[in-house]
């Protein structure tokens, strides 16, 4: 599957933004999906997921409320909308699939469960 990345861009805080994560190759429905980001000089952490099996969704404390992950199966996207941005989201986001296997519930926030990745996008928060 091949994954593309985009809505990023410069927003005030406290604005929204929404990415998407257009995929191709693979329909997403056969994948558990996440998001992760890396901020300069920063390990790349775990954002949310959507997992295959069920459809369950699963976010960072840090993103909890504020961001939601979802598909449009007919879209073949993932989509990560951003609400009440704040000046430490800012990042490069990546959507990523797992491999054919749904990772477990314990792995689900490492991006060594990630087979595929998309080419990121940077989301830019101005205080």
């Amino acid at each position: 599957v091949q994954l593309q990345a985009s809505g990023g861009g410069l927003v005030q805080a406290g604005a929204s933004l929404r990415l998407s994560c257009a995929a191709s190759g693979r329909t997403v429905s056969s994948y558990t999906m996440g998001w992760f980001r890396q901020a300069p000089g920063k390990e790349r952490e775990f954002v949310a997921t959507s997992r295959r099996s069920g459809g369950s969704t699963y976010y960072a404390d840090s993103v909890k409320g504020r961001f939601t992950i979802s598909r449009d199966s007919a879209k073949n996207t993932v989509y990560l909308q951003m609400n009440s941005l704040k000046s430490e989201d800012m990042a490069v986001y990546y959507c990523a699939a797992a491999g054919p296997n749904t990772p477990i519930l314990s792995a689900i926030r490492f991006a060594a469960s990630y087979a595929y990745w998309g080419q990121g996008t940077l989301v830019t928060v101005s205080s």
